[in-house]
């Protein structure tokens, strides 16, 4: 039975990668089969599980660590393409994502996703999910010509969706995402269990709550607007 959770905003946004999705396998086999046609090293998830959230060119800057930026470059592509042809071979959803979503829905709120993974790529993660007829909006880093920290696909996501920000709330495991939000004006919650480095401190962030696991999130008020 699904669990109606207390004190819902009318929409709830989230970051992909690592808040709503661990596709950190998937990304690791694309870019270590991109590593094996360039006659290169394999990396380990390990590795490169702290800087998903940071994108493709981050990715590369750990697996390509010995190549400088114009060469890593040029990978970016060939890396997307391998990704995007085995995109949803490892990835799931974090445990307890499908709880929270369904308690959203139940309260009578919407949810959406606001990324900054290239948009072909964000549907194909979100149509393997099965959540295409779920999701209120979803904005990838090129469905604008801005992108997280700025806040402007934030006004962007809630303006398509009839919601002043004020009313929404936004989940993310980056301090972009958590920047995004505090310049939106959108009260934001940092999600404890995605991907970053060890050196990184969330709470430094200044992130209105946190959550530990994505179960936390269904606590009464975590999830209400400011």
């Amino acid at each position: 039975m699904t669990a109606v959770i207390e004190n819902v905003a009318p929409l709830v946004l989230f970051d992909l990668d690592g808040t709503l999705v661990d596709s950190a396998v998937d990304l690791l086999n694309a870019i270590n089969a991109l590593a094996a046609r360039e006659g290169h090293a394999p990396t380990t998830l390990e590795k490169l599980r702290p800087v998903v959230s940071k994108g493709a060119r981050a990715m590369l800057a750990i697996a390509f660590a010995d190549r400088d930026e114009p060469a890593r470059e040029a990978l970016r592509q060939p890396f997307l393409d391998i990704y995007a042809d085995a995109i949803s071979a490892h990835s799931t959803p974090f445990d307890g994502i499908e709880e929270v979503l369904a308690g959203v829905e139940a309260a009578g709120s919407r949810w959406g996703i606001v990324s900054n993974k290239p948009y072909y790529l964000c549907v194909g993660v979100v149509k393997a999910m099965g959540w295409e007829q779920r999701s209120a909006v979803l904005l990838g880093g090129d469905s604008l010509p801005q992108r997280k920290p700025d806040p402007e696909p934030l006004w962007h996501a809630c303006a398509e969706c009839g919601i002043d920000p004020a009313q929404a709330v936004y989940v993310g495991d980056d301090e972009r995402d958590i920047e995004a939000a505090r310049r939106a004006g959108i009260k934001s919650v940092a999600a404890l269990w995605g991907y970053r480095l060890d050196e990184e401190d969330p709470y430094s962030w200044r992130a209105d709550e946190a959550a530990a696991s994505p179960r936390e999130l269904l606590l009464p008020g975590l999830l209400a607007s400011r």
